[in-house]
């Protein structure tokens, strides 16, 4: 289909013989009151303490959290249809704001947002989608308030370690993790954590999840630029003028050479950036790898992102791909 939800269809036998129900196209109203009412319903999962709940109460659960799977499922087939991201990014803005709102820590801001995560790559590994980058802690985080530092490395620590001691989630999405950026900037026992994190799961086959701590895209660049410098030097000291020319080493530095030396080198482009709250910065955020990717600004602060938003996000996306296609194959065209 050229467009996901243009139709429904229903395949009456094992004929060729379909039913075509027209269903809204994306960007219409008619698409807000349905996705909003099954998003709730996804989103709500009362909690039951079966020592104090009556049996009426548990089964009544279970039928809820049945119809929440099934209806979920539904959705993900509808989404199906149409082309489908390969690499969403996700900038996770509004952990603080979320905490000051409700007048909680602010520790408990981002472990309500560590918690949105999980359930995050659960609904994108559901959906198919292969790659899943997140900026968890930008370079210039390290100029905040020296307590909140600290308390976000303490956090950093203990989450990584619950993946290494707890490994449901990795194991459920068979999940590779990364880490991209200076880590050596990072405290020593956070670094230690996330270079065991990746090295444990470096045999994985399916997700691919890739934390940006501490990073910026401007420090990246930087790093690929050196790198392709000092490789280019490398060579031209083994090597005289004349075998370096013959065997086709150049001056020039190409956007294929970059591509090789970033972190994200081996990993598609993203489809879809998400950033929470309803910013609108990049922040310093995959500048290099983001020119055809589709920019997404929800207004639902992080610890608030949920199933709902990611299906509307991918809706917009599946709106506007044959124009991003178009302008991607076109840039290839240029190189």
């Amino acid at each position: 289909m050229a467009n996901a939800c243009s139709f429904f269809l229903i395949r009456a036998s094992k004929s060729e013989n379909f039913m075509s129900f027209p269903v809204c196209r994306p960007d219409t109203a008619c698409w807000s009151l349905p996705i909003k009412m099954l998003g709730s319903l996804i989103s709500y999962s009362p909690s039951v303490n079966p020592k104090t709940e009556n049996p009426d109460e548990l089964i009544a659960t279970g039928v809820l959290a049945s119809l929440q799977n099934f209806i979920r499922k539904c959705i993900v087939a509808v989404l199906s249809y149409g082309p489908m991201p390969k690499h969403i990014a996700f900038i996770m803005d509004g952990n603080r704001r979320y905490a000051k709102f409700r007048s909680i820590q602010e520790g408990s801001g981002h472990r309500m947002g560590f918690s949105a995560l999980i359930a995050s790559l659960l609904y994108c590994y559901e959906m198919g989608v292969k790659y899943i980058t997140v900026y968890a802690f930008s370079i210039d985080n390290f100029k905040r308030d020296l307590t909140e530092v600290k308390s976000l490395m303490e956090l950093m620590e203990e989450k990584i370690n619950e993946l290494l001691e707890n490994r449901n989630v990795i194991n459920k999405v068979n999940c590779k993790i990364n880490f991209w950026g200076k880590l050596d900037m990072l405290s020593e026992p956070v670094r230690v954590a996330a270079e065991k994190l990746m090295v444990s799961t470096a045999e994985n086959k399916g997700l691919v999840f890739s934390v940006c701590m501490p990073y910026n895209s401007t420090s990246e660049i930087v790093i690929a630029v050196n790198k392709v410098c000092a490789e280019r030097r490398d060579i031209l000291q083994r090597e005289d003028v004349d075998s370096v020319a013959n065997n086709g080493v150049h001056s020039d530095i190409s956007v294929a050479d970059l591509d090789h030396h970033m972190y994200s080198a081996g990993c598609p482009d993203p489809d879809i950036v998400i950033r929470t709250s309803g910013e609108t910065r990049l922040s310093n955020f995959l500048l290099w790898q983001t020119t055809f990717s589709h920019l997404q600004n929800p207004d639902p602060l992080w610890p608030e992102f949920s199933f709902k938003h990611l299906v509307w996000a991918i809706l917009q996306y599946q709106r506007v791909h044959p124009y991003i296609e178009q302008s991607r194959n076109l840039a290839k065209k240029q190189l």
